[in-house]
């Protein structure tokens, strides 16, 4: 903690040490910055040539600003994210990315864009939300060989509670701020997945693909001799 790990930029300070302190690099989050803030910090973090770059909630109109003046980048348009130097093989990391429905999509593509960037690769199991419950569970041989779930849904939210009960391994929700008016914006996801019965359920922020995706990554990586840190 004595050394200087991190970079200054007065409106920013750059944590230069993550990747060797948590295994990945610091993320920028794109949302209400400039795009001279954007590039300044990604030029520190492209400086260690060894990591990815990840911009998170980047819209399509300040990204096609941003690749201007920073080479290499692709960009995710259904996830709202752009990436570079992302592994060129992934690894089967035994994890299943499930929305509830089609507007969910977003999110879980942030969630399996992130684990891609830690080099794990992820099965996606989309629109097979709780209205029509066959969906999910004419899927159960995949649950069952899953090592982690990650399960994003609006409206009630109550399909991470289904798929729990389902599988041995640990599940973690996300809720979407999808779905008629009283669904708060995504609260009533929110309180329904904190409230769940089923054990073994963690639960991110609102519309938090990036934490879900970053959580099931470090799960992996730190109970499998396969990822090791």
């Amino acid at each position: 903690m004595k050394r200087a790990c991190y970079v200054d930029l007065g409106f920013a300070c750059v944590d230069t040490d993550r990747q060797r302190r948590r295994g990945f690099p610091e993320v920028v989050f794109c949302q209400k910055k400039s795009v001279r803030q954007i590039v300044a910090i990604a030029r520190v973090l492209l400086k260690d040539k060894q990591t990815p770059l990840l911009l998170t909630r980047l819209s399509a109109q300040v990204f096609r600003r941003v690749r201007t003046r920073l080479k290499g980048l692709t960009y995710n348009r259904r996830a709202h994210l752009a990436y570079c130097r992302r592994p060129a093989r992934l690894k089967d990391a035994g994890i299943v990315v499930v929305t509830a429905g089609t507007s969910d999509i977003p999110v879980a593509e942030e969630a399996v864009a992130t684990l891609a960037l830690m080099g794990l690769d992820a099965t996606q199991l989309y629109d097979v939300g709780v209205a029509g419950v066959h969906r999910v569970l004419d899927k159960k041989t995949l649950f069952r060989k899953a090592r982690v779930v990650i399960v994003v849904a609006g409206m009630e939210g109550a399909l991470a509670s289904l798929v729990s009960g389902l599988v041995a391994c640990p599940v973690i929700a996300v809720p979407t701020s999808c779905g008629y008016g009283s669904s708060f914006e995504g609260l009533a996801a929110l309180l329904t997945m904190l409230n769940s019965c089923s054990p073994g359920i963690a639960v991110v922020n609102i519309d938090n693909g990036f934490g879900a995706g970053y959580v099931a990554g470090s799960m992996v990586r730190a109970n499998s001799r396969h990822f090791p840190d």
